[in-house]
């Protein structure tokens, strides 16, 4: 059984939160231990704010970078079947060739780094031409003025969102984009079991 992905409850937990929603997308309730959960939970929120209150300026690169390399090792030893890449800088965008994009063809996610009032993370979790299937974990007030944003609530397992791939490439600041190119961060995530190969995507759109 999976569970429906979580919003994040404070101004901060947005990394930990996409993170954990990765676990739920892609694993089994039943699959995912305590151990995974506690680890996301003590190694995120690392940053300091200017007044040097612990989490309050969310969660840094290096810690991204440490628990993707760390859930990796995971399914190295054969706990859980994932698998996990940090990308930085150019090689996180959205289009031909894009390390990203053919993740999600490949039923994979990712977590990204991107804008929204500031940075902000969000899972990545579908791809339907050139749109992006997310969920974002910052639950708004009152909905988005962008009509070309598309918002739902019919598939709390999957994504709240469907945003093409424009606004995701756009250096300067915006909703969702990700801005300068050396500033970019993304971490794949793949269940070993439903990932599809390159054999088998070609098979798939076909």
């Amino acid at each position: 059984m999976k569970n429906p992905l979580r919003y994040q409850i404070s101004e901060y937990d947005c990394g930990p939160t996409s993170l954990l929603n990765a676990l739920s997308f892609l694993f089994e309730r039943e699959e995912i231990s305590p151990e995974l959960i506690r680890n996301i939970m003590l190694y995120s929120l690392d940053c300091y704010e200017r007044g040097g209150v612990l989490g309050q300026r969310g969660t840094s690169r290096m810690a991204m970078m440490f628990l993707s390399n760390w859930l990796d090792g995971v399914g190295k030893t054969g706990v859980l079947p994932i698998e996990s890449r940090y990308l930085a800088g150019k090689d996180v965008y959205m289009g031909e060739n894009s390390l990203v994009v053919d993740a999600l063809r490949r039923q994979g996610a990712a977590v990204v780094r991107l804008n929204l009032d500031g940075d902000h993370y969000v899972l990545l979790t579908g791809v339907d031409g050139e749109r992006i299937y997310l969920f974002d974990p910052y639950l708004l007030e009152q909905a988005l003025a962008d009509k070309s944003i598309e918002s739902t609530e019919a598939h709390p397992k999957a994504y709240n969102r469907i945003v093409p791939f424009a606004y995701f490439n756009r250096e300067e600041q915006g909703l969702y984009a990700l801005g300068p190119a050396e500033e970019r961060e993304a971490v794949l995530f793949f269940n070993q079991n439903t990932k599809l190969t390159a054999e088998k995507t070609i098979e798939y759109f076909i």
